[in-house]
């Protein structure tokens, strides 16, 4: 029988927890993943109409057919390197790392658009720290907290991104402060809410240490290789 992970606050979750949370979470993501993979979808097809229009002149102009034919594969290639992304989430490579502030930006990207709809507006303060962290961890847990924050926390509200270095891992914290103003499109999830209990045996799966403190949630993400 394969160990249970164990958290930093001692608490043991067999790995069937890990699975069911990190399940819920990439159902909570998939709107959002949707939207990432036809942004480079749908200008091929208005490109395609625009140089059929051309060609069907009685003498087009293939300069502008050949430009088009261009931003065509342009689009095309940067929608292929989507889909590998979006199956990079499902099937993660734990041996993959990333800068935190560079994962930060990709989650930010993410979900902004979604949380903007429903009230919360997302503060990346994140600076370029020295090191890297497993890539599959970081998406994992920042994303899980940022639904998680939103939620059990009213809108409107800004979610407030922040990293530090620390002599063995990375401090990321999100803070949650309540603001004033549009409240958003209170749209109901597309699968059920996350719980604290999630995040923690999402973060003991992934070995990174979780701790809450009020509206505030603190990840430490283990520093990977030499600094």
């Amino acid at each position: 029988m394969p160990a249970s992970p164990v958290p930093s606050n001692g608490t043991s979750f067999p790995p069937a927890e890990a699975e069911a949370a990190r399940y819920a979470l990439l159902r909570r993501l998939a709107p959002s993943m949707r939207h990432h993979l036809v942004v480079n979808l749908q200008p091929i097809g208005m490109i395609y109409e625009v140089m059929d229009r051309r060609l069907r002149q009685p003498q087009p102009d293939l300069a502008h057919v050949q430009d088009s034919a261009g931003k065509i594969n342009g689009f095309a290639k940067a929608a292929l390197a989507s889909c590998l992304d979006v199956v990079s989430w499902l099937a993660p490579d734990d041996s993959v790392t990333v800068a935190v502030d560079a994962a930060v930006r990709e989650c930010a990207a993410l979900l902004a658009t979604s949380l903007g709809f429903r009230g919360y507006a997302l503060r990346n303060e994140v600076a370029p720290l020295q090191g890297q962290v497993r890539r599959s961890g970081v998406r994992c847990l920042l994303t899980g907290t940022l639904l998680y924050a939103t939620d059990h926390a009213a809108a409107p509200a800004d979610l407030e991104i922040r990293a530090t270095a620390e002599q063995d891992a990375a401090l990321l914290t999100v803070q949650v402060r309540p603001t004033s103003g549009d409240r958003g499109m209170a749209a109901e999830a597309n699968y059920r809410k996350l719980a604290w209990s999630d995040l923690q045996a999402l973060a003991a799966a992934d070995g990174v240490q979780l701790a809450r403190q009020g509206d505030r949630i603190e990840l430490r993400l283990p520093w990977v290789g030499p600094r």
